[in-house]
């Protein structure tokens, strides 16, 4: 007796800790939850490209959008970062529907108007804003978690020997039952079944592995839309019609319903290893989600909605500047606009009304300007968020092509990677759709008549669609051969003897008059020979346009 009092008093002291560790787990969450608002995200762990674009990829199969950031136009403008500065989100759902509202939107600007319903609601409600980040934190995050595959196609994820899998998860009970029986034969059904089940387990799971960690990523986002369902939100209506079919899903399914960042929920995992409950509850949520699938995909939906929401709220409270734009015909107009990716960025105002010309010097800030329009025409039609003291814009696509490099797959050199760039940029525009079109150093792997005869022509030719080209350059030419079809603006160096060439990166009107290339050789301790040549030869060119014989 003595003997059976110590087990049952040391099993009680075990789930009591064990119990005691769980609360002291969800307290420690939900101060982090509390203590990352309005700060800068940190993800170091999850979130990695490949596995928001996969998901991306895979949602597309069943979602249509009128426009698109391409793979060019994200990457010239490092968008993955500005992502990044963005994504406050809690859980892979959110993260992908994050990823997905900044590579695709529509025009109508429908999508908006729900997120800032829900961002007006989380700012007069903080408490139920930090209950439903705490419920989407215990969900988590876990990367290549295909949960958009099964959405899309779920009748392709089915597993072979489902009834095979049943017979065993039911053995180790048949042995229980034998045990009233024939006592041996039943404890030795009992220990044979459970080893067995435990090593095939182990070995089925190598094979099946994806399948399970993307049934179980989907069964513990259901578990969270119940416990989101419960909560008094602008979405409450929608989210309880769509989750009324599948609510039942996790209770089915609670073999995958353990995430094994616990130690009571790793000995639950090990219980479901000997009954073989993960797969048979594999069956029966798949079956579940293919008769329910299209309300699968909205609720699915409906929770990114909320991390979305929330996400952006966060960036517009920790940022220094933010604006919600206006929409409205004509081109873009904007105060006080800088790009978010620098720390001591330098505003500058927009008129953007016609095609225009940037000009300036070496370093002197068109790049920057020119990608922080861009990064703002993107933000303010995805997120209703702009980097700027204010912004207008009608909507339209948005088309950039800056970062331009050789493509040693395709053969391609730099001046073909370049013309093939532009060239989706004018098929864009010649669909007589709105396009905001972005280049830098148009042309520049090409002789200089060619690049600047081309230039011009390219610019030109826009000029009779309803799209807008910025276009940052060092060739002063072209504001003289298109000053009747195109507006100037340019940057300006200051050169003084005690510091040399330095910037204010303020933006002015009309076309640049100065250069500072050779200026910089001076700078960097070129020889005084070649510097001094360099400038009577360029000097005596401004004079004769000729250049002299060496």
């Amino acid at each position: 007796m003595p003997t059976i009092l110590f087990i049952l008093s040391l099993i009680i002291v075990v789930i009591i800790i064990l119990i005691g560790l769980e609360i002291f787990n969800r307290i420690k969450l939900r101060k982090d939850v509390q203590q990352r608002w309005g700060k800068q995200p940190r993800q170091p762990r999850f979130d990695k490209e490949e596995s928001l674009k996969e998901a991306w990829q895979s949602a597309s199969d069943y979602q249509e959008f009128e426009s698109e950031v391409d793979d060019i136009t994200w990457y010239d403008l490092d968008m993955f970062a500005v992502f990044e500065l963005i994504n406050g989100t809690y859980s892979s759902t959110g993260s992908e529907a994050l990823y997905q509202r900044l590579r695709n939107y529509n025009f109508s600007q429908k999508e908006n108007q729900t997120m800032e319903t829900l961002i007006q609601f989380y700012e007069e409600q903080p408490k139920i804003r930090e209950e439903i980040q705490y419920h989407f934190a215990r969900l988590g995050k876990k990367d290549h978690n295909f949960v958009k595959q099964y959405l899309s196609d779920a009748k392709s994820k089915e597993i072979a020997n489902q009834w095979l899998y049943i017979c065993l998860g039911v053995l180790p009970f048949v042995g229980l039952g034998l045990v009233f029986v024939q006592p041996m034969v039943g404890i030795l059904t009992i220990l044979g079944s459970v080893c067995f089940n435990t090593i095939y387990y182990f070995i089925k799971k190598q094979m099946l592995e994806t399948e399970l960690n993307s049934m179980s990523y989907l069964v513990q986002t259901i578990s969270t839309a119940n416990a989101v369902a419960k909560l008094d939100t602008p979405l409450k209506s929608q989210l309880t019609e769509q989750l009324h079919a599948l609510k039942n899903i996790p209770k089915f399914g609670f073999a995958f319903r353990v995430k094994g960042n616990s130690e009571a929920e790793m000995i639950f995992d090990y219980v479901n290893i000997m009954f073989m409950l993960p797969f048979i509850s594999y069956h029966y949520v798949l079956s579940h989600l293919e008769k329910n699938q299209e309300k699968a995909k909205q609720l699915w939906d409906i929770l990114g909605q909320f991390e979305v929401a929330a996400a952006v709220l966060n960036f517009r409270t920790y940022m220094p500047i933010t604006s919600q734009p206006k929409f409205a015909e004509g081109g873009v107009k904007s105060e006080g606009i800088y790009h978010p990716l620098l720390t001591q960025a330098v505003m500058n105002d927009v008129d953007w009304q016609a095609n225009t010309l940037v000009t300036g010097s070496n370093a002197s800030g068109k790049s920057t300007y020119v990608k922080s329009v861009a990064i703002s025409c993107i933000l303010a039609q995805t997120i209703q968020t702009a980097v700027a003291e204010s912004f207008r814009i009608q909507p339209g696509h948005v088309l950039t092509s800056m970062a331009v490099e050789d493509d040693l797959f395709e053969g391609d050199s730099y001046f073909v990677a370049e013309i093939k760039s532009i060239k989706r940029v004018l098929d864009k525009a010649s669909t007589n759709e709105r396009c905001y079109c972005f280049v830098d150093e148009i042309l520049k792997g090409t002789n200089t008549i060619e690049r600047i005869s081309a230039s011009a022509s390219v610019v030109d030719w826009l000029n009779q669609y309803p799209s807008l080209a910025f276009v940052a350059t060092h060739d002063i030419e072209l504001t003289e051969i298109l000053k009747n079809s195109c507006e100037n603006v340019h940057f300006e160096e200051q050169v003084t003897e005690e510091q040399g060439i330095t910037f204010d990166y303020k933006l002015r009107q009309g076309p640049s008059k100065t250069r500072n290339a050779i200026q910089l050789l001076q700078v960097m301790n070129y020889p005084k020979e070649v510097v001094r040549r360099a400038k009577d030869e360029a000097e005596g060119f401004d004079q004769t346009r000729q250049w002299t014989i060496f």
